[in-house]
């Protein structure tokens, strides 16, 4: 017991975000916060200045901005500037919460002389650059078995260093499902609004839904480059009056609530957190497999398409759309599976665990 306290008294730690991170990991960070505060773990958080920390829980953590000065050949100002603050902070272990910023960290610990945790949250080809220090990376951490078992396989040298840590959440005791009977069902679906071609099939598929009769609205949240497209997509179809564009505004947990189905119209190479928090608050779940699907269980946890069949769309949201004690069903399996295998006591039990080996690694 001794050694635990002095090991947990030694333990001050630097997490290493980007603005990916802190945008669609929001919910994660600020439980693994809260766990870390909980813990009196002294904590120093890296982020870009244009993130929005004023919405998120910090705790008493040190807020470090990073780049201090956005302007071209500035990089090695910026990095000597972070070096000094970290410095002062004194931290004995890193995290790096997101692969983009895997070379930032190696370069900081080999200044540092300190050991570092890597977070990998997407599958191999994804990885633009997968930067990892043999000496001094002591974990590679992944938050599903699809994305473990790829890293395992396109990088073996670093096997034996990865470890599973699944993404917790607190699900919700009230499934509100199709709990009112009396109001339409409604879709909620979030995704980055860049590529609409990907996705046009869903939408020719709720055409045909409201042509056959069935009466729902839809919310889609997401921006990018490509919403005026879809937009016009929209007006092409006459889905305007039943299909509502909304930014991705926080907290998403009661927008993904106010949802009777969730949809997830493509394969996602990444862990997608806006997947598990849908399943968390009992939407029911239509999407397809391929890419990290570990949530999608066919029939359990999920109904699946093809999405590049605009009947097999049709297909499925028929299936939940007529069948709604099915689909109270399957959002409450979900909701077990998440109880079982994604909470957040044990994400931070596991984690901790990974800091305190890492204080062993050098």
């Amino acid at each position: 017991m001794a050694l635990e306290n002095i090991t947990k008294k030694s333990l001050r730690l630097a997490l290493i975000a980007s603005e990916h991170t802190v945008s669609e990991y929001s919910i994660f960070l600020e439980h693994l916060l809260v766990g870390l505060a909980d813990e009196s773990i002294p904590v120093a958080l890296v982020c870009p200045p244009g993130c929005d920390m004023d919405s998120m829980f910090t705790g008493t953590a040190e807020i470090i901005k990073y780049p201090v000065f956005e302007l071209p050949l500035t990089e090695h100002l910026n990095r000597r500037l972070l070096i000094e603050r970290l410095a002062k902070f004194k931290p004995t272990v890193l995290h790096c919460l997101c692969e983009s910023r895997a070379l930032l960290t190696r370069r900081l610990t080999r200044r540092l002389d300190l050991p570092y945790i890597l977070t990998v949250n997407s599958l191999a080809k994804q990885l633009a650059q997968f930067s990892v220090s043999p000496r001094r990376c002591a974990k590679i951490i992944t938050p599903a078995k699809s994305i473990a078992s790829d890293i395992a396989g396109a990088y073996p040298r670093f096997g034996d260093r990865i470890e599973q840590i699944n993404i917790g959440t607190f699900v919700v005791e009230d499934n509100g499902c199709f709990s009112d009977s009396s109001r339409f069902a409604t879709i909620v679906m979030t995704q980055p609004l860049d590529n609409v071609d990907s996705i046009e099939n869903l939408f020719t598929a709720i055409r045909h839904l409201m042509i056959d009769g069935y009466e729902f609205m839809m919310i889609v949240t997401g921006n990018g480059r490509g919403e005026g497209q879809l937009r016009k997509l929209l007006a092409a179809l006459g889905l305007l009056q039943t299909v509502t564009i909304v930014p991705r505004l926080k907290p998403w947990r009661s927008l993904l609530a106010a949802g009777d189905i969730f949809v997830q119209p493509q394969p996602d190479y990444a862990f997608n957190p806006l997947l598990l928090e849908a399943m968390s608050v009992g939407s029911a779940v239509a999407t397809c497999k391929g890419g990290v699907d570990d949530l999608i269980i066919d029939g359990r946890t999920a109904v699946i398409f093809n999405p590049n069949d605009e009947l097999s769309i049709v297909g499925a949201l028929q299936r939940l759309l007529n069948k709604r004690d099915f689909a109270r069903k399957i959002s409450k399996a979900a909701q077990q599976y998440l109880k079982d295998n994604h909470t957040v006591s044990k994400m931070i039990s596991a984690t901790l665990q990974t800091y305190h080996d890492a204080l062993q690694w050098l």
